[in-house]
């Protein structure tokens, strides 16, 4: 189909599209226009990575806007947002208004009620029905992307029930739901009223296979020698292969930089360290100039932090390799996910963070470690099919690659053929819903009942019965079981009351479920608060806090468990609730977070980065996680204390902002200052500059100097902080106000740089 013959979509697009050098649909996008995809009807489109589905959602959200309606894009995490939004703010140029939001669960947002196309997280949309924005109302097309992860325990919850919500506010809604292949993509379509793309169409081909011995064995029979030099790893092998068979094609020149390689691999530790070995093969394969470019590259990866992550990452970057993690800054993500795009980096290793939707696709996969370690299980259990093949689909560029290749590792025949069995030739598993889950259940129906969707046990099984679960299941005992139990549960708490047969949620409910708390998470922290003193220390409000289920719990590691244990009775007096036994079951959850509240505390007194991650074992991106979930938490506790009129809220709002800007007591408002942040802070004050109203009326030589006469960070401080005067011409830096350095010279301004 031509792009001319796509019926009600805005008439600037075809040109646009031609002007990307798209002239025809590809078929999977072509049988969404014939299912009327772009005339309002909602549909469920199954098709392989790199098949076309964004250009899918743009035809029907284009559409929508094209009739005058507005157009809502779900996706399940803010990097794919972030991506999103660079994508569709092209549509700008023609009047096409692109919003984002994608955190501050306590707000309706307003404002992107004057967008045409809205970008979010589920876990947004989901708080945004919440506190009732009004522009839900108004919806006429609403996009799910990877809308396969309705299977997710953690996420595919909140995205079934979202959908089923704004279904509910608007039942004309054009609903457009974008998988990966899966099992019974039908059971999404029929759940949605949807008609059902479903197909196996790729742009370009993908031949699926083995590595084993010194031969790749493929899905249609065939076999290619692959030579190893000596002592090399099979990853070696196959990315120095696909390096040296681009150059070849290349004429022996290494400058078109096809040859990009993924590895996936099942935990951080072995993606560092693939990607250091890694990096020894990609550095023979670069010439002058990328290398000039990765060490610039690799340079702004060092200045985004001054850890041993960071540090290990450039080294592998300069040679055009990387890794890429979940504990990374968003930073350097980004950086290295841009170089492997521009084709500097040659390969990276990684977790299946960067299967997960994130454009980075590569000539070939390899998917190393396909068992991983499930704490349920208690030890290493072997990857879904679902997820091996989404890895997999990132193998092959079109207009690129005449092909992708991806490739499992097989040590014996028995394992070559077990691998075909499981993964080459198998079909990925059916999704099935999670809503009957406890922790999901009680969220949901606090949610439903606060936010007027149903107020009585009649009505939230009739809403319940709109969701995915319900078409999955003909236990209705069950889910009405669970469902009892969790109610029972919020109204012990004090959430709900139940009188006469009608639902209501009580002040405290609505609080709870405004702030997007889960009630298990407020009823620990209500617990607390009331146990707490008029002066609780930061600790003790972050001890709180790290108990909840909303918090992700570091590990205790080998040998730590004494540690926590002897600070713990140390620290005993501080804790808000009574410490377990250590012969109690709870114990352990306790000390693990002593040890997640001891980061926090850590990071609020100023401890130097690379510091707490050698200590904790973590990376950037974890400390970033850690306090952006400590500073919502924190904020929701506060608001509670307020509400339980508890006296203590200034004392938890001293150390959310202290976590906040990773600052002590006394540098907290002068962080607070756009690009100020925590080092800056201190170089500042220790240069007598102690608040904002200090550095409104600063003298300029000694702001000058106490930044190590960086003028145009100086400029950018003084005008923030309402300076009359922040030009910095002809401005000498104060000697006595440059800082002393301590051994790095790092200039970390912000945690916003992470």
């Amino acid at each position: 189909m031509n792009v001319s013959e796509v019926a009600g979509v805005p008439e600037w697009l075809p040109e646009h599209l031609r002007a990307d050098g798209i002239e025809e649909l590809y078929p999977p996008q072509a049988e969404a226009v014939e299912a009327g995809v772009t005339q309002g009807d909602s549909l469920v489109a199954s098709v392989p990575t790199a098949s076309g589905k964004t250009l899918v959602a743009e035809l029907a959200m284009l559409s929508a806007v094209q009739r005058g309606g507005k157009a809502l894009y779900i996706v399940p995490l803010r990097a794919l947002a972030s991506e999103k939004r660079e994508e569709f703010e092209e549509f700008s140029r023609y009047g096409v208004e692109v919003g984002v939001s994608t955190g501050n669960y306590e707000s309706e947002e307003r404002w992107l009620g004057e967008k045409d196309v809205i970008v979010a997280t589920s876990e947004k949309v989901d708080s945004l029905v919440r506190n009732d924005a009004p522009w839900l109302s108004r919806l006429d097309c609403v996009v799910a992307d990877e809308v396969h992860l309705v299977d997710d325990a953690q996420r595919g919850p909140t995205l079934e029930v979202t959908l089923a919500k704004l279904r509910r506010i608007n039942p004309g809604l054009q609903v457009v739901a974008l998988s990966a292949t899966i099992g019974n993509a039908d059971a999404l379509a029929d759940w949605l009223d949807a008609d059902l793309v479903d197909s196996e169409w790729r742009p370009i081909d993908l031949r699926k296979g083995v590595h084993f011995g010194e031969a790749l064995h493929f899905d249609d029979g065939s076999q290619e020698h692959l030579p190893s030099q000596s002592g090399e790893k099979a990853t070696e092998s196959i990315v120095r292969d696909t390096l040296a068979a681009d150059e070849e094609e290349a004429g022996g020149e290494a400058d078109d930089g096809r040859g990009s390689s993924l590895v996936f691999v099942n935990s951080r530790r072995n993606a560092e360290g693939a990607a250091k070995r890694l990096a020894n093969v990609t550095n023979d394969h670069l010439t002058g100039e990328e290398m000039a470019e990765l060490r610039d590259i690799a340079a702004e990866i060092r200045d985004d932090n001054d850890t041993e992550t960071s540090e290990d990452l450039a080294d592998a970057v300069e040679k055009g390799a990387a890794f890429h993690h979940a504990g990374l800054s968003s930073t350097m993500r980004s950086l290295v996910e841009d170089a492997f795009r521009d084709r500097l980096v040659k390969c990276i290793a990684a977790t299946p963070t960067l299967a997960a939707g994130v454009n980075t696709p590569s000539r070939r996969v390899v998917v190393r470690d396909w068992r991983r370690y499930s704490g349920e299980a208690g030890g290493m259990q072997p990857l879904s099919v679902l997820e091996v093949h989404q890895m997999m689909g990132r193998a092959g560029r079109p207009g690129m690659d005449p092909y992708g290749e991806a490739l499992l590792l097989a040590k014996s025949h028995d394992e070559l053929d077990e691998l075909f069995e499981r993964y080459v030739w198998a079909e990925p598993e059916p999704v099935r819903s999670k809503l009957a889950a406890e922790p999901a259940m009680r969220t949901h129906l606090l949610a439903t009942v606060a936010s007027g969707f149903a107020d009585s046990r009649e009505g939230l099984l009739e809403f319940l019965q709109e969701t995915l679960y319900a078409s999955q299941t003909d236990e209705d005992a069950y889910l009405e079981g669970v469902m009892d139990d969790m109610l029972r549960y919020l109204e012990a708490n004090g959430f709900i009351t139940a009188e006469g047969g009608r639902l209501e949620a009580t002040g405290m409910g609505h609080t709870v479920s405004r702030l997007y708390l889960d009630p298990m998470s407020a009823a620990e922290i209500i617990d607390g608060l009331r146990a707490a003193d008029r002066s609780p220390t930061a600790l003790g409000l972050y001890h709180l806090i790290a108990r909840t289920p909303d918090m992700y719990q570091l590990y205790l590691r080998s040998g730590e468990q004494d540690e926590f244990t002897e600070l713990a009775y140390e620290r005993e007096a501080e804790f808000l609730g009574r410490l377990p036994s250590e012969f109690d079951d709870a114990f352990e959850d306790w000390l693990a977070a002593l040890k997640t509240a001891t980061l926090l505390e850590d990071w609020a007194d100023e401890v130097d980065e690379d510091r707490i991650t050698e200590r904790y074992g973590v990376g950037p991106g974890d400390i970033r996680g850690k306090v952006d979930t400590t500073e919502w938490l924190l904020g929701a506790a506060e608001e509670l204390a307020a509400e339980l009129d508890l006296g203590i809220a200034p004392a938890v709002r001293e150390a959310r902002v202290r976590v906040q800007h990773g600052v002590r007591e006394e540098l907290v408002d002068l962080a607070g200052v756009r690009s100020v942040g925590r080092k800056r802070a201190r170089r500042l004050y220790e240069a007598g500059i102690e608040d904002r109203a200090d550095l409104r009326n600063a003298n300029k030589p000694v702001v000058l100097g106490a930044l190590r006469g960086r003028e145009k960070t100086a400029e950018n401080v003084l005008e923030a902080a309402g300076h009359t005067d922040p030009s910095m011409a002809d401005v000498e830096p104060d000697p006595d106000a440059a800082p002393v350095l301590d051994g790095g010279d790092d200039d970390q301004s912000s945690l916003g740089d992470f």
